[in-house]
């Protein structure tokens, strides 16, 4: 009898963490939509971006993350692979305007990078994850204090760094989800899949 309540305990414990971890969302998926103001001031939706092609969507983590500078800048480097097949990139970070100043310095970005205030895109992609304290501790002895960057209250959360690619029907056509971030998908694969 105490074998099987620990293992009822076990199978309970094993779902519930997996429960917490972000799957994303799945090819044929329809996208949220979102819509907000980019490091230039310009506004920026993804219902007006459908209509001139296909859209790349990236989640990214923050300026403080050379995994995503690398990612951001090779984007930008390589932005003609993608333009050329009509499609638009736009970025999304839960840090807040200061650190996407700070991106866009780094990495040169030209496309639009949104603040995701309160993590509401990147929940509703189902890439956002709550960052232990222990993580935020390590952090915060190199100096990112994520409460602070992201203008978050409470909770640090972060995302997982994803891409999708939307068509103009508004549904997910490709998807590179990887929770390890040192992950990164290739702009060369990225523009292999746009069609």
């Amino acid at each position: 009898m105490k074998a099987f309540f620990l293992s009822l305990f076990a199978a309970f414990t094993l779902a519930a963490s997996a429960q917490d971890k972000p799957e994303g969302l799945f090819i044929n998926s329809k996208a949220p939509d979102f819509s907000g103001t980019d490091q230039n001031g310009n506004k920026v939706s993804l219902k007006e971006l459908k209509k001139k092609g296909p859209v790349v969507v990236l989640f990214y983590r923050g300026n403080w993350c050379p995994y995503c500078n690398r990612q951001l800048k090779n984007l930008q480097d390589s932005l003609q692979l993608i333009t050329d097949k009509k499609a638009s990139i736009v970025a999304i970070t839960q840090e807040a305007t200061p650190g996407i100043q700070e991106t866009v310095k780094k990495t040169g970005a030209a496309f639009p990078i949104l603040h995701d205030a309160e993590s509401k895109w990147s929940k509703a992609y189902g890439v956002n994850f709550a960052v232990d304290e222990r993580t935020i501790r390590r952090y915060k002895t190199a100096d990112i204090d994520l409460l602070a960057i992201n203008n978050q209250k409470e909770a640090a959360s972060l995302p997982v760094p994803a891409v999708y690619i939307i068509n103009r029907d508004g549904s997910i056509t490709y998807r590179y989800f990887d929770a390890d971030y040192r992950n990164r998908l290739s702009v060369r694969e990225l523009a292999e899949q746009i069609k």
